[in-house]
């Protein structure tokens, strides 16, 4: 324990404080849908929007307002197809978004979490043969062509998020080949099959129509999996790993920091954000645990955390940081 008299003093506590958050830790999702005039919460998520194109820009602005620099943009459109063609569609809802993003402001970081549960009618990441099994190779390169009609758009970087087994490898020689050498790739590589992820079901409208992910998520008790996932995605060209959902897994967060020098990124998902945020505002638990929760994730290792409490962050930074 630190003497009495190195943490009696406000001034020196901040000397002294190893973790620190600030606004370049955070990056913020935004859920795009069809329509006009839409800026309608999410019944689930307390205080997150499904947002129309035309809103989008105005949403940036404000964003930029109060230091967010940087979104990860989900799609959710009303049509879905069997072969999820509303995901690589050059006029899809991520692709004009990006698009009107970075009309509001160039310097606005985007980064596009690519999947197929958001466009294909079944809301799986993947596509099957008749017998259940994965259709790995048909998956990979409509993952890989989602990712590219992104980059084309504009988009930074990258995030894939299906968990199918070869997907880094095959969207970086896609990106590559196509003369995108420089877009990084953020690879969803440790992501558990979570019950933590349920509000998110209504944020995306990606419930499975049968059956689950496990398939191809991972089980909440392995933990040496997770870093034989992360290996493998080094190998294959990832530049970032990111581990989900976050707090229920900060051992695999801490573990995963001591097996690369690659950055390591969380996502405190939808499950984690709906109990803190619903407990605050009940009175069950002070707002200063929304700060607490976000540092955990950064003291086991994190060195970005994607959040829905980004726009509180300021606010927290101020009082918690000053």
């Amino acid at each position: 324990m630190l003497p009495t008299r190195l943490r009696k003093n406000s001034a020196i506590r901040n000397l002294i404080r190893e973790t620190r958050l600030s606004m370049n830790d955070v990056i913020y999702p935004l859920f795009i849908v069809d329509g006009q005039g839409v800026k309608k919460e999410i019944s689930s998520m307390k205080g997150q929007y499904h947002l129309s194109l035309d809103m989008l820009a105005a949403e940036v602005l404000a964003l930029k307002e109060i230091g967010i620099r940087y979104l990860i943009l989900f799609g959710v459109p009303d049509e879905k197809d069997d072969m999820a063609m509303p995901a690589f569609d050059e006029n899809g809802l991520i692709q004009q978004g990006i698009k009107i993003i970075k009309s509001a402001d160039p310097d606005m970081y985007v980064i596009t979490d690519v999947c197929l549960c958001e466009y294909k009618s079944d809301g799986h990441c993947c596509f099957f043969e008749e017998n259940g099994d994965i259709q790995r190779e048909k998956t990979l390169g409509i993952l890989s062509k989602t990712a590219l009609s992104h980059v084309v758009a504009g988009a930074d970087m990258v995030a894939p998020s299906d968990m199918m087994d070869g997907r880094i490898g095959h969207m970086r020689k896609t990106l590559d080949q196509a003369g995108y050498e420089n877009i990084p790739i953020m690879s969803y590589a440790a992501k558990y099959a979570s019950s933590f992820y349920g509000p998110f079901r209504e944020a995306a409208n990606s419930a499975p129509a049968f059956g689950d992910r496990r398939s191809y998520q991972m089980d909440p008790a392995n933990s040496r999996e997770a870093l034989k996932e992360m290996q493998l995605d080094i190998e294959e060209g990832a530049d970032i790993i990111m581990v989900k959902p976050a707090m229920p897994y900060l051992d695999i967060l801490v573990q995963g920091k001591e097996l690369s020098y690659l950055p390591m990124a969380a996502y405190q998902v939808s499950g984690e954000y709906a109990m803190i945020r619903n407990a605050v505002d009940a009175g069950l638990m002070d707002e200063k645990v929304i700060f607490e929760s976000l540092i955990s994730i950064k003291r086991a290792g994190a060195d970005m955390i994607i959040s829905y409490f980004a726009k509180d962050l300021p606010a927290l930074i101020e009082q918690h940081e000053g």
